[in-house]
């Protein structure tokens, strides 16, 4: 039972080797301890400060990141308004410009069938007058055969111009 029960000697000894640890602790381990402590608590507090300043930074770079985003997708809009006014623009310049150009064919053919019509009169004028030409000599000889008829017809033909003057 002397295990359990020290004695007055050993708990004073015990007392003393305490109480010169803690002086000892005291007087150079507890100010190195606490500085120790009080850094790694003030490098605790700058890491807090920094993560909550990354943290901001995040959001603020977060917020001007979605504002680029919203920024570019409206140009980006415009770009294609724009490129569609351009497309709907240019099918109407071509439209126009097709409409301009079978106009222009469209005369053209109406120039050239006027044309071959006039000339396809011409043409049978000139043929009907051919005939009627031939005809005439032929009617012609036969009835001036004798110098009266001839005379009758030039005066007739004369009276026919004097009254067209």
């Amino acid at each position: 039972m002397e295990l359990f029960t020290p004695d007055f000697g050993l708990v004073f000894w015990m007392f003393v080797a305490f109480a010169v640890l803690f002086l000892v602790l005291y007087k150079w381990g507890w100010p190195v301890i606490l500085k120790s402590i009080e850094s790694r608590a003030d490098l605790i507090d700058k890491g807090v400060e920094y993560a909550q300043n990354a943290k901001e930074q995040l959001e603020h770079a977060r917020e001007q990141s979605d504002k680029y985003l919203a920024e570019a997708r409206m140009k980006q809009a415009d770009m294609l308004r724009e490129a569609d006014k351009m497309k709907t623009q240019i099918i109407e310049e071509a439209r126009a410009a097709a409409q301009v150009e079978a106009q222009k064919v469209m005369d053209a053919a109406k120039t050239a069938i006027e044309q071959e019509r006039k000339e396809a009169e011409l043409q049978f004028r000139n043929e009907v007058s051919s005939f009627a030409l031939d005809i005439a000599a032929k009617v012609v000889r036969t009835q001036l055969n004798d110098e009266k008829e001839q005379s009758r017809l030039v005066g007739t033909l004369l009276d026919e111009m004097e009254k067209q003057n």
